[in-house]
């Protein structure tokens, strides 16, 4: 049982025993109910009080009772209370420091500012992934809820210096923030941009004109939902096979067609091969869509005599365990080419 259940039953235990006393001082010496009740709280606290009245052989064997079963119930009370109170505060400190250990272990993290809607979005999709990440809130009913959903998170202004390092901006990979006021969003980028320069970071627009701000403020890339969800509805109804195909290649459910990007590192057997050369099609049935090189724009359906450099972004279409693979191996992992 826990501490808040066995407080109440203990409460509940200790009314019937006074209930129960009442009623049979009231039985057995004829006593008024009030005066039932007064001498069943004295006798149940253990205070010494003299009886109100004198006591028949019955009411003293009554008494005799009482005391027994009044005191147990009485020290079983306190005793749920103190726990209920002791426990309570223990697991709040200890969850605490446990959560600011995991924070503090962080490194290539992505901070989400705002645990709003969009936020609780993209937080979802960082958990599906997974990706480590950690929510920077203010409200304290949403820190609430990401503490029951056992996120990580820091409760406070994220427009604040000190709040921003308690979530480990200087270890992050990258910062999103979706908080719904655009000049909040302004403020945060500023922030963050001042704290750690190399930093990728993602600001959400609301109001026209609020991107411009946004990337004078050290906004890397800059969204507007209703932007997206506008060109969204217009693309399903003049292009239906199309976006199908887009939400199948990205979206998060088990399917087996997965859009990915995936980034070359130094160590990798791929780094200086060509997409011929490496075989990427031919034993694993992935399509590389496009290569992103290191600085510069998207090289779209490339040939077969490209060369693939350490630090290029494989933009892949395939299933997932061929992509699982892929990853992998461009990662450095031994080579099955």
């Amino acid at each position: 049982m826990d501490p808040m259940r066995k407080f109440c039953f203990s409460l509940l235990t200790l009314f019937i025993v006074i209930l129960g006393g009442t009623i049979g001082y009231t039985l057995v010496e004829g006593w008024p109910p009030f005066e039932s009740l007064y001498m069943t709280v004295i006798t149940v606290a253990t205070v010494g009080f003299k009886e109100i009245h004198e006591l028949s052989d019955h009411g003293k064997i009554f008494t005799i009772i009482l005391i027994i079963f009044g005191a147990s119930s009485l020290a079983y009370t306190l005793g749920t209370l103190f726990q209920f109170m002791v426990e309570g505060q223990l697991r709040t400190i200890l969850g605490r420091k446990k959560l600011e250990k995991k924070i503090e272990a962080l490194k290539g993290h992505y901070i989400v500012c705002g645990y709003g809607r969009i936020g609780q979005l993209i937080c979802r999709e960082f958990g599906a992934k997974p990706v480590p990440f950690i929510v920077v809130e203010q409200d304290a009913e949403l820190c609430m809820k990401l503490d029951e959903n056992g996120q990580l998170y820091v409760h406070g202004d994220a427009t604040r210096d000190e709040v921003l390092l308690r979530a480990g901006i200087n270890q992050a990979k990258g910062l999103i923030t979706a908080v719904t006021s655009d000049s909040a969003n302004v403020y945060i980028t500023l922030t963050a941009r001042g704290l750690n320069p190399d930093m990728f970071i993602l600001a959400r627009a609301s109001e026209e004109g609020s991107e411009i701000k946004l990337k004078r403020a050290g906004a890397n890339k800059v969204v507007s939902p209703y932007t997206i969800g506008a060109t969204r509805m217009a693309h399903a109804m003049l292009r239906p096979s199309v976006v199908d195909f887009i939400e199948i290649a990205t979206g998060d459910q088990e399917l087996e067609l997965q859009l990915e990007e995936i980034r070359v590192l130094p160590a990798s057997a791929l780094a200086g091969t060509t997409l011929l050369s490496s075989n990427i099609r031919k034993k694993h049935g992935i399509i590389i869509v496009g290569i992103r090189k290191d600085g510069a724009k998207i090289l779209f359906n490339p040939g077969s005599d490209t060369l693939i450099a350490a630090g290029d972004t494989l933009i892949t279409l395939g299933e997932r365990p061929a992509i699982k693979e892929l990853e992998r191996i461009a990662s450095g992992g031994s080579s099955v080419f």
